[in-house]
């Protein structure tokens, strides 16, 4: 009986989702965040509502979840604590031990962050309340923040500070110097003249490299920017390709949507762990 109330419970989910979501279905997602209204002269877009919500809710019902900690954990804590687990199973081998408890906290907070973000576009009203003007456009009220191209820049933005924080504080501008623009040769293997040889060709990897490095923040923020945008108009279009079957043809794509924010959430955190590996990563036995 429990499992058939819960698959009637979600059933109606998706249905009032996809009710909601065929009033906008004709003009699909605006590129850019439509403003709610201004504070002291600053616009408020909708998609800073829900950023600004979304992290209310995920302290709300982490504090709610753990409570007071104990050695024994509770449910909640038992939880909690199992993601955690996991996702240090899977930062600690890249980072290493040393950098692991420094940068978990960027880490895992990127990953839950994302991943909600990500995954509020299926929730019922975001992205369907909203009004039409005069014009007759529509404007939405919610929108998932991650298809605001200035939140993945933020957060592309946020991450590589945290990464230059990193690698000068546990490496050292030297180190990293040597890192980028070393000669990465063995001199007693491939002999004198041809370790001088390559000195100038690994300076010149070495500045590609750099400039590899000054692109990450956009290529990291227009990788998640175009997954969430591009989803949010595919499960809008949705309503429109066959009028009197809204209710059905979109539940598949709601499913393709869980594992793309799944897997982009993912992403973005293992690059910056990657990133920060690259650099500070030299095998635990050598601390």
């Amino acid at each position: 009986m429990r499992s058939i109330l819960k698959t009637l419970i979600h059933f109606l989910f998706l249905l009032f989702t996809t009710i909601n979501l065929s009033a906008a279905g004709k003009d699909g997602v605006s590129l850019t965040a439509e403003k709610a209204f201004e504070f002291l002269g600053l616009p408020i877009t909708n998609s800073m509502i829900t950023s600004w919500v979304i992290s209310f809710l995920i302290i709300l019902v982490v504090r709610i979840l753990v409570g007071k900690t104990t050695l024994v954990p509770n449910k909640g804590q038992l939880f909690v604590e199992s993601i955690v687990g996991g996702l240090r199973d899977i930062v600690e081998p890249i980072v290493g031990r040393k950098l692991f408890f420094p940068s978990f906290w960027l880490l895992s907070g990127l990953f839950i962050f994302i991943l909600i973000q990500n995954w509020s576009g299926l929730l019922p009203g975001v992205g369907s309340i909203g009004y039409y003007d005069g014009a007759g456009k529509y404007t939405s009220l919610i929108r998932p923040g991650n298809a605001d191209l200035n939140m993945t820049l933020a957060l592309a933005a946020v991450a590589n500070l945290a990464w230059l924080y990193f690698i000068f504080k546990y490496e050292g501008l030297k180190s990293i110097i040597v890192h980028i623009f070393g000669n990465k040769a063995d001199r007693n293997e491939v002999g004198i003249y041809t370790f001088i040889g390559l000195i100038p060709i690994f300076f010149a990897v070495g500045i590609i490299e750099v400039i590899s490095i000054l692109f990450r923040p956009i290529s990291l923020s227009f990788r998640l920017f175009g997954n969430v945008y591009g989803g949010e108009n595919l499960l809008h279009k949705m309503f429109t390709i066959a009028p009197g079957f809204e209710w059905i043809i979109p539940i598949p794509f709601y499913f393709m949507e869980i594992l793309i924010g799944l897997v982009q959430a993912l992403v973005f955190m293992l690059l910056i762990a990657v990133f920060i590996g690259l650099m500070c990563n030299h095998g635990d036995e050598h601390h």
